[in-house]
């Protein structure tokens, strides 16, 4: 992603930016604050997806390895009005929120339970080169009541920032398990 160096800070340069369809951005994190802008078509494959994204800013030439932190979005129009974008180094950890993927067909789905993913995104801390794209949870050993618990999928690679009994996915019961057990048991 490109970008250039804004001249002047201030709501004046913002909102003249803003009208000739550029996005005023900042960068922060290791030396110094740079402020630039860039063409808000530029964010569509980054923001507008659920998967995290480091971005490699091209500021005037120089490079620099970032997150984007947050986004302010036009009340009315949803367009982008600012981003914030954070500079890591590739020595310290950083957290990000990862898409959790479930894999696999539980035999506690196939009796009747119903799946219930309590977490759809896990913020998770990591080396920049050890990130995962997505937290993969596999329910193939479910039956019915049991869950999938953090220290479950816990990594060398990453953490995830939650406490360890946190449950992610859990079976439930449905009322017609629960009906057909008493006359299951009744029939053995």
């Amino acid at each position: 992603m490109s970008g250039s160096l804004r001249g002047n800070v201030g709501k004046k340069d913002a909102k003249r930016l803003r009208k000739e369809g550029l996005v005023p951005c900042v960068l922060y994190g290791q030396k110094e604050q740079l402020h630039f802008f860039t063409q808000e078509k530029q964010f569509k494959d980054i923001i507008y997806t659920p998967k995290a994204c480091f971005v490699e800013l091209n500021i005037d030439g120089q490079k620099h390895l970032s997150l984007v932190q947050e986004v302010q979005y036009h009340p009315v129009s949803d367009s982008i009005m600012h981003v914030d974008f954070f500079e890591f180094a590739n020595d310290k950890p950083v957290m990000l929120s990862i898409p959790l993927e479930v894999t696999g067909t539980s035999p506690g789905v196939l009796k009747g339970g119903k799946l219930l993913q309590k977490v759809r995104k896990v913020k998770v801390s990591a080396l920049p080169d050890k990130m995962p794209e997505k937290v993969i949870v596999d329910i193939t050993p479910l039956e019915i009541n049991d869950a999938v618990r953090v220290k479950d999928i816990q990594s060398a690679d990453y953490k995830i920032q939650l406490p360890e009994n946190n449950v992610m996915v859990i079976v439930n019961p449905t009322r017609s398990v629960v009906e057909d057990s008493p006359e299951e048991a009744a029939k053995k």
